[in-house]
């Protein structure tokens, strides 16, 4: 399938969020996913991944997470250097940023005419920022790959963001990818979250932990990439997406 990629800029209330929206070519509408990258933000890596989804026939917008200060338009190295950046500018970033900029995006892509529903997926602390999309009443699916800070409220410039607490605000399908060797999160973390998700009352739920997975693996750069794992991943959310 060949695919459209076009650099658009999302007007939020105090900046402008560079995004890429990617889609199968055509004038056929299609469901929009808003895909949220790891800290290193718009990389060729995370964009090899928003092609694979929209070549399942979606219309992908993958948003910068930082619009803000000196890491926007900017796209971080996989090296000790980049991911520094990229955890200060996590640390920058309020919730009430994170989520003006979330509904920016969201309306963004409800406003136009090729797009229909609305899912949310995401990787790392994006997986983060992709569960507290699903609090939006227009994510009608929300798959979250190993996201991080989930079990102990972890994201950004606040002490404690409060994401797995406001699970029953989440009425829209949701599914949760991890591996079994993730150091950020282990297994009592994942026990955490699955155990408040259910006593939330959130039954449409399904979990995948993939044994041997570490974290980040579906990043196809470096020695933690598992090609098997990630093809798994990838057919897994895009089952749950279009309802199999």
């Amino acid at each position: 399938m060949k695919l459209r990629e076009d650099r658009v800029l999302v007007p939020a209330p105090d900046c402008e969020i560079r995004s890429v929206l990617i889609r199968p070519v055509g004038e056929e509408p299609r469901p929009g996913v808003l895909l949220y990258t790891d800290i290193f933000q718009l990389t060729e890596s995370t964009l090899r991944t928003a092609r694979r989804l929209a070549s399942a026939g979606f219309a992908v917008c993958v948003p910068e997470i930082y619009p803000r200060g000196p890491l926007a338009g900017i796209a971080l190295e996989f090296d000790d250097a980049g991911k520094q950046a990229g955890l200060e500018g996590a640390a920058a970033t309020t919730i009430a940023q994170f989520d003006s900029d979330r509904v920016a995006v969201l309306d963004y892509l409800e406003q136009r005419d090729d797009i229909t529903a609305l899912f949310a997926t995401g990787f790392c602390i994006g997986g983060h920022l992709a569960f507290r999309a699903a609090f939006d009443p227009r994510i009608q699916a929300t798959v979250c790959y190993y996201p991080t800070g989930l079990h102990n409220g972890a994201l950004g410039a606040d002490a404690d963001a409060g994401s797995l607490a406001r699970a029953a605000d989440i009425h829209g399908k949701l599914m949760i990818v991890f591996g079994s060797q993730d150091p950020h999160v282990p297994a009592d973390a994942r026990l955490r979250i699955l155990t408040e998700l259910y006593g939330s009352g959130h039954e449409d739920l399904e979990l995948h932990v993939y044994a041997g997975g570490e974290h980040a693996f579906m990043r196809d750069i470096g020695i933690r990439h598992d090609p098997e794992l990630t093809d798994l991943a990838l057919a897994e959310g895009i089952s749950f997406l279009t309802n199999r």
